[in-house]
């Protein structure tokens, strides 16, 4: 059931690949996962470049060693693409490279909120409280901080910098059940509380919000999976990326959901850990817009939860 790519493989030649096109950046993707198991184990990745109007995928060839069969499935309205293994025992590798076309722009910095009649019926969950992203009990600090500001994309950009000046970036500080409540108090945290945190308060403020998780460039710490988060504004889904770490029109979206829940690069059923992770993401050739938004160091995009 092997699910093959309908774009060319990694390893055809670069003459093969089509001229970038203006205002665009070419990004490679160079991803290794090692995983020991001692039984039946089902994993659930979501590492594939994810179907996206602002991303196109220009090559990409996925390999298990062992080489079991896989199954990939796309979940249509987000545009994640699902990758479902079984393994029986022993080492398991996945190697997924790909080169990725990413559309660069600058954010409209007048883009209006949208009152809440109008926003589309299938935004209007990202409304909602969800298990790491506690809207309601946030809300009252939200509207103490927050309301009085003008309103639109500028205010989510001040949720932005608050969070980014008042949260330390600290691996280790917090965990998979850390929730963005936990974060507000605790005052430290990894990428993806920085967009936790900022995404409830955009709830909280009747902005729908939600998490984006996506590889990125890093020079420190080692490579990992990143976590920003997308507001609706202006009509439309805008990223920002509340920790300061990286361009978000240099970044390669992965997926996106209410938080980390729907979101984590790994979901793990049965007897297996992690040996070892390498997501590398290169800039191979454009360059960004000078007028994104930027973030700081990182963790991961989310956690594998084992179950």
């Amino acid at each position: 059931m092997n699910d093959a790519s309908p774009t060319q493989s990694i390893n055809d030649p670069v003459a093969l690949q089509p001229p970038l096109g203006a205002g665009s950046v070419r990004l490679k993707i160079d991803c290794e996962l090692n995983y020991e198991t001692t039984g039946d184990s089902e994993f659930i990745f979501l590492i594939q470049a994810a179907l996206h109007n602002d991303q196109t995928v220009v090559q990409e060839s996925l390999r298990l060693d062992p080489p079991i069969p896989y199954r990939s499935f796309v979940h249509e309205p987000s545009g994640n693409r699902f990758l479902r293994v079984r393994a029986l025992g022993g080492p398991l590798q996945v190697q997924y490279n790909a080169i990725v076309d990413r559309s660069a722009g600058h954010p409209d910095i007048l883009a209006p909120e949208v009152p809440v009649h109008a926003i589309p019926d299938e935004v209007m969950r990202f409304l909602l409280p969800s298990r790491y992203c506690e809207s309601d009990l946030l809300g009252p600090v939200a509207q103490q901080m927050f309301a009085g500001l003008p309103t639109g994309y500028s205010r989510v950009r001040a949720v932005c910098d608050w969070v980014h000046d008042n949260v330390t970036y600290q691996i280790g500080s917090t965990n998979a059940t850390t929730t963005s409540n936990d974060v507000f108090s605790q005052r430290m945290g990894v990428c993806r509380d920085y967009a936790h945190l900022a995404l409830t308060f955009c709830r909280a403020l009747n902005i729908p919000a939600r998490l984006v998780s996506v590889y990125a460039h890093f020079d420190e710490p080692p490579p990992d999976f990143h976590a920003i988060f997308e507001a609706f504004v202006g009509g439309k889904w805008v990223l920002f990326d509340p920790s300061g770490m990286a361009p978000v029109d240099q970044v390669v979206r992965l997926a996106n959901g209410r938080d980390a829940k729907d979101v984590a690069f790994a979901t793990i059923y049965g007897p297996a850990r992690m040996v070892s992770m390498s997501p590398v993401l290169t800039c191979i050739g454009g360059s960004a817009s000078a007028g994104s938004d930027v973030a700081a160091p990182v963790q991961s995009a989310s956690t594998a939860v084992a179950a």
